[in-house]
């Protein structure tokens, strides 16, 4: 019985060897593969058993999600002998911090989707790999990837497979977009930073952070991003002189960034009840603003999101000047028509964490995995600040700096 059970085993694997063996992995061809990786991506997005599934539109640039970082690529994966397109990865490299101003180089994966039909034939490894010897040829220290906590078998891809460690779990908050306006709460000034203003505090306050970006400035001027805004006290406001470089006793900063012109997401698959529910608490929020009724946005049509990032908030009134700056942030998504929610990650022991207002039910607990490339040794070479493997090292904050164009 038992050499039966090799012997199906045996030939098991020699069937996934051979279909290994009929993928063919390569760089994406926009005007070769585009209508072929949209195809594979529509399957990808059916939902299984009428669940309900968010479907994201693209807007017909398939390399969107990683086309804002100056070094970046997009796989492909082709089988047989018609060359169907199967399956895609994208990825970057960036220069973060690790912590104590220390800079690495450090690669993101994002975007794996293997078609429906050809899964289990090792073709989410082959990419995986594939991506990673391009990250090391653009000098990758490190490369990681992010999922839902409760992805098994993106989990298990990475950290059985291809050699991933669970390295950090922050938390993504959602917020949705009422019809009604939040009150920003009185006596806080809420005003627009100039960008170059904006990277002298980042630079500062996220020093010592992790995943902070070496090109913050290139993600302030970029045309997705909204702009940064400062709460403070409002008699705080006149003896607050930017020029001195001395930032207000209490203060709070967020950035926002818009998908707008990026992507659009839409719910599928809900039951009419659940349809007619949430349409209905809108129409009575719209009706009744000053009832303040936590209304569902009318996330059944295409809509965008706003993504907070840089969030950080100093002095005894940081946090009611953090939730200030939040309701402002939604209140802007309230009059950009479209807008469904505001998103915001941060690390679990982030202080900004227990102040940002979300909806439980809708923010979920993120896994970032890690691995190192090659055998660098990067930062320190006498080690004063702990290990010189980022992945061995103690987080010197408890910040981290989620970057907007990794959502």
């Amino acid at each position: 019985m038992g050499m039966k059970i090799a012997a199906v085993n045996s030939s098991e694997a020699a069937v996934a060897a051979a279909e290994e063996e009929l993928v063919v992995v390569r760089e994406y061809d926009e005007e070769k593969d585009k209508e072929g990786v949209e195809e594979m991506e529509r399957l990808c997005d059916i939902g299984e058993g009428g669940k309900p599934s968010i479907v994201a539109d693209l807007l017909g640039d398939p390399i969107c999600r990683v086309r804002h970082f100056p070094s970046h690529i997009m796989l492909v994966a082709e089988y047989g002998e018609k060359k169907e397109i199967v399956g895609v990865i994208r990825g970057c490299v960036k220069t973060v911090t690790r912590g104590n101003s220390l800079y690495v180089k450090l690669a993101y994966i994002l975007g794996l989707r293997v078609s429906p039909s050809h899964r289990r034939l090792g073709i989410g490894k082959k990419l995986v790999q594939n991506l990673e010897e391009w990250c090391k040829q653009n000098g990758a220290e490190y490369v990681y990837m992010a999922t839902d906590c409760t992805n098994e078998a993106s989990i298990n891809l990475f950290t059985t497979k291809c050699a991933y460690t669970k390295f950090r779990t922050p938390t993504m908050l959602v917020q949705p977009v009422h019809a009604h306006y939040k009150p920003l709460g009185s006596g806080v000034a809420i005003v627009k930073l100039d960008p170059a203003l904006a990277e002298s505090i980042y630079r500062r306050v996220f020093a010592n952070s992790e995943f902070f970006p070496k090109d913050i400035d290139n993600i302030l001027c970029n045309n997705l991003s909204l702009g940064t805004f400062m709460a403070l006290p409002k008699k705080c406001l006149p003896k607050w002189d930017p020029k001195t470089g001395i930032l207000p006793p209490s203060f709070a900063i967020m950035s926002i960034w818009s998908t707008k012109q990026l992507f659009r997401l839409q719910v599928k698959g809900v039951s009419k009840l659940t349809y007619a529910c949430c349409m209905a608490s809108r129409v009575v929020d719209a009706w009744m603003p000053w009832l303040m009724l936590p209304s569902f946005p009318d996330v059944f049509r295409q809509f965008w999101v706003y993504f907070l990032y840089g969030l950080h908030m100093e002095g005894k009134n940081g946090s009611r000047l953090m939730k200030s700056l939040c309701a402002f942030a939604h209140n802007m998504g309230r009059d950009d028509d479209g807008c469904g929610a505001v998103l915001a990650e941060v690390g679990h022991r982030d202080p900004v964490r227990e102040v940002i207002p979300h909806w439980r039910k809708f923010s979920l607990s993120d896994l970032w995995c890690m691995k190192k490339l090659g055998d660098s040794n990067e930062g320190s070479t006498d080690g004063r600040f702990g290990p010189l493997d980022w992945m061995k090292s103690r987080p010197s904050s408890p910040l981290i700096f989620v970057d907007p164009r990794d959502i």
